[in-house]
């Protein structure tokens, strides 16, 4: 493959590595890819993964590394080139590692597993791979049921990642010292707790469809407990997670503050397969914070839980996090809070750096249904929320909901209109005005809970009510966002389905069903097909499930009783609701055994240390420098888009703790300003960049605070103070000189393609870019131009390099895409700087 395939790409730089916070270890006894059946950046968002990677590679002799989907345009790229598919710390194929281990977040991103390890050359099959293939282990909130995919993988690993991932681990570093069979290997994991081997199994089926029986084939090993992490306080924890160059989609630092939910809200799978509640101390998270801000310059926190609002001092914590962080424009972000969990004291803390998005989750839009579900919330409840949250300064509120649930009536449709209507009113009675998304999933059965048993509702039937929605919502000037009805029919199918599953799974994929999860890309005439095929009827999983029926993870225990989940149902219908055990009587879910297992609050009187004073004085608020920096970018950092540059200095700036000034309003951003855009795929010498900074600073310690914060491939060569009012960096750029290093061949006698092209008095260019024609005479542009040997070296105004190389050598510039560009230089108007290692007080 050529040393610019990724150009072809979208977004190269999902395959590049070398992030920040990566740990490559050129030797160890065990190799363990962790592998996320999805694209880069959703992958790289996940904590579990980020979790378990610092935990792996704190062990000696242990190296963890890291694979990804590719997307279809690189995987087209693999397979014509016939490439494996690697790990981005070694660039290891996945077929010469120890372990993968999968991570199993959405039941639509199971044909992606297929693609990884086709692309790997690992049969998908369990029962076809020998000694010589890696193990593969799955683990993740889909493993509660991971019967659709038992006959892909080895071993599952059900529960809490941390100490388990460990000791499988050893168990193979065991296995491999001592040559074993890979059924011995596979012995000695189902002796982990929590380790669920399938093949230890048989499952058998009545002729009208359902299991008839669940067999054990290993005394002894009748059924598998999930893992528990007995304290969350003392877990382990990555403070210098890998900071990614793209774009993520949770772009910040994530700090888990507790884990399990003990609300009991009777469809959500989370809070009964994460029980108990495990808080962190607020001690521990302040420090987790500080630890993981400074290495990797993330100017947002996020502080995580299945409900935050529910963590026991989380106003104190978080008035805490603003008195330390608050200077630094650090925002902190509550994604989960529960309705009726806020006071105005904590959303007053909240907008107090820049306002995070404010979400709110009803899930059902009468009181009626909102009993069954057990969503303990009232009507009440939620317009004070909301009324607060528009008197902060929140101009948009977004709502959540879900139909299809048990017992929803067509009154229940029209009550998610009105609650989002009188949402809206809230802001009008503030006199600031203030607008509503209402955002609408379909209510999907999931193991592990009450509605295990019960019904999802046929496609025609989600359509219908989507349609109602968005026509009484527009009505009222409501904004309507929806999961497409085929996407919740696919996931209904695979969250409670059983081994059959699997040759549908592996047919979808043959045919080319890859990235299911992305709406666009559900093919869902290629599943039908697959089903059709497999002799299958997708319907026969949405249906409801009797009291006695033999439910395909029932060897499987999660903690919670089939007994507790049955009177949860029967007191579903009966409109009864069930107390949180954090605040009331045990429940008897069956998860404590009130000894190792059990509940573990913070102490809810903690009130915080106060952060030290800063006796340092005050600067005048106008106070500032303006820093010109040159610096490289080379190697696989010309694969980064401008928009990425942006990210990356932001982060730099904070890892290098920069005094930097920030812009004004709501969403203050840092005050830096780059000449150009420098094209991807080109490597430079010679970047621009202006920051604002609060005096203080020698350009020398600001020069050498960057370079320790700068990932391989970009360093500042040359760093100064200009004065003020200086003109911009593109206002006085003039000329640029580049070296196009031209592929083996491409053209003869170079240099006298440079004498003819210099003997021309014109070479007229004419492009279209974002709908506007744009000419320029090539020529004209054209200041200085050599050949040396394949290179071009030329200083230009106007146009791209490889333009002008095409002029020269009469070669289509397509023909010329495995040139090396490196921009050299840059000529200005005037003088750039004068440099000056004195602190620079400001004017």
């Amino acid at each position: 493959m050529s040393q610019n395939s990724l150009l072809a790409i979208e977004k190269p730089v999902r395959y590049t590595g070398g992030e920040v916070g990566t740990s490559p270890k050129d030797a160890s006894e065990l190799r363990f890819v962790l592998a996320f059946p999805d694209v880069y950046e959703v992958g790289m968002s996940h904590l579990g993964l980020q979790i378990l990677y610092a935990v792996l590679n704190n062990q000696e002799g242990i190296a963890a590394e890291r694979a990804y989907t590719p997307w279809p345009d690189r995987e087209a790229q693999l397979r014509e080139s016939g490439e494996p598919l690697t790990s981005l710390e070694s660039g290891t194929a996945l077929a010469k590692v120890d372990i993968i281990g999968i991570t199993l977040q959405y039941e639509l991103s199971y044909t992606n597993i297929l693609t990884m390890l086709d692309l790997a050359g690992i049969p998908f099959l369990a029962t076809e791979r020998t000694e010589g293939f890696p193990l593969i282990l799955a683990g993740g909130p889909c493993a509660c049921n991971p019967e659709p995919l038992a006959d892909f993988f080895d071993a599952f690993l059900l529960g809490d990642g941390e100490e388990a991932v460990v000791e499988i681990a050893a168990a193979c570093r065991e296995w491999k010292k001592t040559g074993g069979t890979k059924g011995e290997l596979l012995e000695r994991l189902a002796g982990i707790e929590g380790v669920y081997v399938p093949a230890f199994f048989s499952v058998s089926y009545r002729g009208d469809g359902p299991i008839d029986a669940i067999t054990p084939l290993k005394p002894g090993y009748e059924s598998v407990r999930r893992r528990f992490l007995p304290d969350l306080d003392t877990a382990p924890y990555p403070t210098a997670p890998v900071v990614p160059f793209l774009k993520t989609i949770h772009d910040r630092v994530s700090v888990e503050i507790g884990r399990g939910c003990t609300r009991g809200c009777r469809f959500c799978q989370a809070g009964y397969l994460y029980r108990p509640v495990r808080e962190r101390s607020p001690e521990t998270i302040l420090k987790l914070v500080e630890e993981t801000l400074r290495s990797t310059g993330y100017d947002e926190v996020s502080l995580l839980s299945l409900s935050t609002g529910d963590y026991g001092c989380l106003t104190p914590l978080l008035r805490e996090l603003m008195v330390r962080y608050s200077e630094e424009k650090i925002a902190v972000a509550l994604p989960s809070l529960r309705v009726g969990s806020l006071s105005q004291e904590l959303v007053e803390e909240i907008r107090k750096v820049r306002k995070t998005g404010f979400t709110l989750a009803p899930e059902a839009g009468s009181e009626r249904l909102r009993k069954i579900i057990n969503k303990g919330i009232s009507e009440d409840d939620l317009l004070r929320n909301a009324h607060e949250a528009y008197s902060n300064g929140w101009r948009l509120i977004k709502l959540y909901f879900m139909i299809g649930l048990p017992g929803e009536t067509e009154e229940d449709l029209h009550g998610i209109v009105e609650l989002a209507r009188k949402v809206k009113q809230e802001g009008k009675k503030t006199g600031r005005g203030g607008e509503v998304n209402v955002s609408v999933s379909t209510f999907v059965p999931k193991p592990h809970t009450p509605f295990q048993w019960e019904p999802q509702i046929a496609t025609e039937e989600i359509v219908a009510k989507q349609r109602l929605l968005r026509d009484e919502l527009r009505k009222r000037k409501l904004v309507f966002k929806w999961h497409d009805a085929p996407l919740s029919f696919m996931e209904g199918v695979f969250a409670r389905g059983d081994r059959r599953l699997a040759a549908v799974l592996a047919k979808a994929w043959e045919l080319g069903c890859r990235f299911d999860g992305w709406g666009d890309r559900l093919d869902i005439a290629m599943w039908q097909e697959a089903f059709e095929a497999c002799d299958i009827d997708p319907a026969f999983y949405h249906r409801r499930r009797e009291a006695d029926e033999v439910l395909p993870w029932d060897h499987l225990d999660f903690g919670v009783t089939k007994a507790f989940l049955r009177r949860e149902l029967e007191k579903a219908w009966a409109g009864e609701s069930t107390e949180d055990c954090r605040t009331g009587r045990c429940t008897g879910c069956g998860v404590c055994d009130f000894d190792r297992i059990a509940m573990r609050q913070t102490n809810a009187e903690w009130r915080g240390p106060g952060a030290p004073s800063d006796t340092s004085a005050p600067e005048p608020p106008d106070a500032k420098v303006t820093m010109r920096l040159r610096y490289t970018k080379t190697g696989a950092m010309r694969y980064l888009s401008h928009l990425e540059m942006i990210g990356l200095f932001t982060r730099a700036v904070g890892r290098a703790r920069l005094p930097i000034r920030f812009s004004q309003g709501f969403h203050p951003h840092p005050k830096f300003s780059f000449a150009t855009a420098l094209s991807v795929g080109v490597e430079s010498m010679a970047e621009y960049l202006d920051m604002e900074l609060v005096p203080g600073l020698t350009p020398a310690e600001v020069q050498a605070r960057l370079n320790a914060a700068l990932p391989e491939g970009m360093r500042i060569i040359e760093a100064a103070a200009i004065p003020p009012g200086s003109p911009s960096l593109s206002v006085i750029m003039e000329k640029v000189r580049y070296r196009v290093t031209l592929p083996h061949g491409a053209t003869q006698d170079l240099s006298a393609r440079v004498a003819a092209f210099l003997a021309l008095d014109s070479s007229p260019l004419r492009r279209e870019k974002k709908g506007k024609i744009q000419e320029y005479d090539l020529r004209h542009e054209l200041a200085e131009l050599s050949a040396t040997g394949n290179s071009l070296e030329m200083t230009v105004g106007r146009g791209k390099p490889l333009e002008y190389a095409a002029a020269i050598t009469g070669v289509p510039a397509e023909e010329l895409a495995d040139a090396r560009i490196e921009k050299l230089d840059v000529r200005f108007t005037e003088s750039l700087i004068s440099h000056t290692q004195e602190p620079c007080n400001g004017q």
